[in-house]
């Protein structure tokens, strides 16, 4: 659910304004607490937000480099990137009506600003080839997957869609490719507990009361690998990814799970193999039921095993 941001100012090439209210403390002016509340931005980069005038205080103040630090106050800034490179692949409107956007997105693109991307997600080329400065994510997916995703048009209808998602009346259905192992029992309903790893890029499976659900199918098996339908009951981060691999089937072109690799240059060429490829509801505006299906493609079984020499039996 977005939170509520008084008087936030207008979106900037689509992009809105991050916010921070000032907590007490021993500060005397903003730029001495920036820096310490965002040790990922330096004192320069702050120095040079303040200069361009990319920080506002909730009366559409523009803060002068020496602006006094007053506890309490809600700052509203505009960060930008210094260097994005072209994400080449794009996302594609599959429908939409006043309320409601569906978009059908390729690997590699994020669903929202995030870290080192900001220009180069599908909200923000959104915003700025559909003039829609309201639009808004309803649920999102991994940058990684592929798939469908849904947007909110509107604020005041945004909750009732929203509403679907938190009450489990949303339909999901994901492709992925990943090992096949004979010697399970299937189809395999897994339920877990999902938490925070140690790590802020992963999850993890700890004992206690499942929060995570997902029914695993097999659809097609080739000698090692094999081709599954998994639909999640709920949506924990990354569920689908932990489930899997807490099976000892992690999915095919997965640097996540089991095993975090460095992250570098992102390899085209090979794609997690995770796809979000249906989703159906009824809609709480009409009342009709509607049901969207994926154009994107997982690689086929043959093509995988080829690349990685593993060839059937």
């Amino acid at each position: 659910m977005a939170l509520h941001r008084p008087n936030a100012p207008p979106s900037r090439n689509g992009v809105g304004a991050s916010c921070v209210v000032l907590p007490a403390g021993p500060w005397a002016r903003v730029i001495d607490f920036l820096p310490q509340r965002f040790p990922g931005v330096s004192a320069d980069t702050w120095l040079q937000r303040l200069h361009a005038g990319d920080v506002i205080d909730d009366q559409g103040q523009i803060l002068k480099a020496d602006a006094p630090y007053r506890a309490g106050q809600r700052l509203y800034y505009f960060r930008a990137l210094v260097a994005e490179p072209r994400i080449p692949f794009e996302a594609t409107v599959l429908w939409q009506d006043a309320h409601l956007l569906v978009v059908d997105k390729a690997h590699f693109l994020p669903v929202v600003p995030s870290g080192k991307y900001l220009q180069e997600t599908v909200l923000i080329r959104l915003k700025n080839t559909l003039g829609l400065d309201a639009l808004s994510p309803i649920h999102r997916i991994d940058r990684d997957t592929a798939g469908l995703v849904l947007f909110s048009k509107q604020v005041v209808s945004r909750g009732a869609y929203q509403e679907l998602f938190r009450t489990r009346q949303v339909d999901k259905t994901y492709e992925c490719i990943a090992p096949w192992n004979a010697d399970l029992v299937w189809p395999i309903v897994r339920q877990s507990r999902i938490v925070p790893s140690d790590h802020f890029m992963q999850q993890t499976e700890v004992p206690g009361v499942p929060n995570a659900l997902t029914h695993i199918t097999p659809i097609e098996v080739l000698g090692p690998l094999a081709r599954y339908a998994l639909r999640p009951v709920t949506g924990q981060r990354h569920q689908l990814r932990v489930h899997m691999a807490a099976l000892g089937l992690p999915l095919v072109g997965d640097g996540m799970y089991p095993t975090l690799t460095p992250e570098g240059h992102a390899d085209y060429c090979n794609p997690l193999q995770l796809l979000a490829k249906s989703i159906a509801f009824t809609d709480p505006i009409s009342g009709e039921r509607r049901q969207f299906e994926s154009a994107q493609k997982l690689k086929g079984l043959a093509t995988v095993l080829k690349e990685t020499a593993v060839q059937p039996p």
